[in-house]
């Protein structure tokens, strides 16, 4: 079962939301060289290229965080919940594929920052004793269903042995 890819994928609404969350961060991180170029430089009277050099980084980091990982995410982010394992599959140029079998599950919860609470979604965390995994971008109502799926499905597991 381990060749076959995991059937589900996040919420399409990730995109919208990681898009916000990379363009605000953009505009926060671009204030540093605006101010570098606008204060600094005056009153130090050092070479303003480096400030042009960093709105041209920001610019590129921001083009990257929000239109380019998000679009890849998207297609490349996966899981599954089974009867004895939860399957994860996530990365861009390096692909990782995570089994958690139930009796390791200890806890599932949930979080949301304000801007994925705007647009409906919650992050997955499914806490074992020696990692956390998580499955990000999930609608609200989907992460409260899986998550009453695996702890329903843990606490049987843990019922077994």
């Amino acid at each position: 079962m381990l060749n076959a890819e995991p059937s589900e994928r996040i919420d399409p609404s990730a995109l919208k939301s990681w898009f916000v969350s990379g363009f605000l961060t953009g505009v926060i991180l671009l204030l540093i060289p605006i101010s570098y170029i606008t204060l600094i430089s005056s009153i130090w009277d050092l070479p303003i290229l480096w400030g042009w050099i960093g709105i041209a980084a920001v610019v590129t980091f921001t083009i990257w965080s929000a239109i380019v990982e998000p679009r890849l995410k998207m297609r490349f982010w996966r899981y599954e919940i089974r009867e004895n394992e939860i399957d994860i599959q996530h990365g861009i140029f390096i692909v990782r594929r995570t089994l958690i079998p139930m009796v390791r599950v200890q806890h599932v919860d949930t979080e949301h920052g304000p801007v994925m609470r705007f647009f409906g979604l919650a992050t997955l965390r499914i806490s074992t004793a020696a990692t956390n995994h998580y499955i990000p971008a999930l609608s609200k109502e989907k992460s409260a269903e899986l998550m009453g799926q695996i702890a329903s499905l843990a606490r049987l597991s843990d019922e077994d042995v």
